[in-house]
């Protein structure tokens, strides 16, 4: 695309960790500098995600800012979140004009603070929506959509997530493109085992909270060897600052249930190829929505059978693959039971995971991805029929 100068765009993300939101604001990051633009990428917190911004040729810089997490979402939280708001928006104006910028892609709703600053700077405001909240009250569901009134175009990564956002606000669909997350899978991925001798091997990977039902899993583990199915599980993954609590409640239960043997914790890890390839069945379980399913698709694209929570966004995420099962959301027993029916019927699991694999590999490349968010930002600017 023809222009006459280099273009900049700051991008805004909540966090500077590497989970499955990170890593596709690093893949937009990567398409933006692909084709010749500057971009700031500005996070509140120091992390590994800052030193992949700048391998992807990006400027990463710390700002201070709030972002809507849960413990927020009451009365005195959203108190001192209104206290905090004016500052913030002075600070994130600042950078706009510092690094002159033509261009704020908010990554998120969770920091609407920039997507105000972006307005009030005259600039266009991009937003990339990875969160999806169904279940929760009318009011919350207003309050989390109306900052996307400022947003000249909007992302999601589902039709879930779309269909959530207009609920209340029925206009905002017309600004908003599915666009399906780029998932890299393992650059040679292991076969799946030929024949499931000794013990199942499980994986989870991802937050460690109840939400995601990590807990779910090591109940399933028990359950199994209450049955006589030799079972393990490997955690991959960590919890969120404050709720630390939860991982110890989870560690204590592996230790009251006699589960030290079959469970490992094994943390944050940058990469989960060598995880998967460890594992014969990885497990989803969310008990809540879930916007989308990025995990589940990693387990496709390592070519290993899911247990996959059937639910909002998992559902597009692991439809059409023959090697995913779905089960109730927040039942262990059912997670039990589809890890016995895949070990039971290995073999033709086996074989639809290997192809599996490829469809997955096509949904989520990186080419397409890349084509779907530019085409989005392109079209979010005001003056020149879709182009800033």
């Amino acid at each position: 695309m023809a222009t006459t100068r280099r273009r900049s765009v700051l991008v805004a993300h909540p966090s500077a960790e590497l989970y499955g939101s990170d890593r596709v604001m690093l893949e937009t990051v990567s398409a933006l500098t692909a084709r010749g633009e500057r971009v700031v990428v500005v996070t509140p917190t120091d992390g590994p995600l800052l030193a992949e911004a700048r391998r992807r040729g990006a400027t990463a810089e710390i700002v201070g800012f709030p972002v809507l997490r849960k413990r927020l979402l009451s009365a005195s939280g959203l108190a001192r979140l209104a206290v905090a708001l004016p500052t913030a928006i002075v600070r994130a104006i600042r950078m706009i004009r510092l690094h002159r910028v033509d261009a704020v892609y908010v990554s998120t709703l969770t920091i609407p603070v920039w997507l105000v600053a972006a307005r009030l700077s005259g600039r266009v405001a991009v937003c990339h929506v990875h969160e999806a909240e169904a279940a929760a009250r009318p009011i919350m569901k207003r309050a989390l959509s109306t900052p996307l009134l400022l947003a000249q175009a909007i992302a999601t990564n589902s039709e879930f997530s779309a269909g959530v956002l207009a609920e209340p606000y029925p206009a905002l669909g017309a600004r908003t493109t599915v666009v399906l997350n780029a998932v890299d899978g393992p650059p040679a991925p292991t076969p799946p085992r030929g024949t499931l001798s000794g013990s199942v091997r499980l994986a989870y990977v991802g937050r460690l909270s109840e939400r995601k039902g990590v807990d779910l899993c090591v109940a399933a583990v028990k359950l199994l060897a209450d049955r006589g199915r030799d079972a393990t599980l490997d955690i991959v993954g960590d919890v969120f600052d404050g709720y630390e609590w939860f991982a110890v409640q989870l560690r204590q239960y592996v230790a009251d249930n006699g589960l030290e043997e079959r469970v490992r914790f094994l943390g944050f890890r940058p990469s989960v190829w060598e995880e998967l390839d460890a594992a014969d069945i990885a497990l989803v379980p969310s008990r809540l929505d879930e916007p989308f399913g990025n995990t589940a698709v990693e387990a496709v694209l390592a070519r290993r059978p899911v247990v996959v929570s059937e639910t909002s966004g998992l559902r597009e995420a692991a439809a059409g693959y023959p090697s995913a099962v779905f089960v109730r959301p927040g039942d262990a027993e059912a997670i039990a039971d589809a890890v016995e029916r895949i070990a039971d019927d290995w073999d033709t699991f086996r074989r639809d995971a290997e192809t599996a694999r490829d469809d997955a590999a096509e949904r989520h490349s990186r080419a397409r991805y890349d084509d779907a968010i530019l085409a989005v930002i392109d079209r979010a600017d005001p003056h020149d029929g879709g182009h800033f």
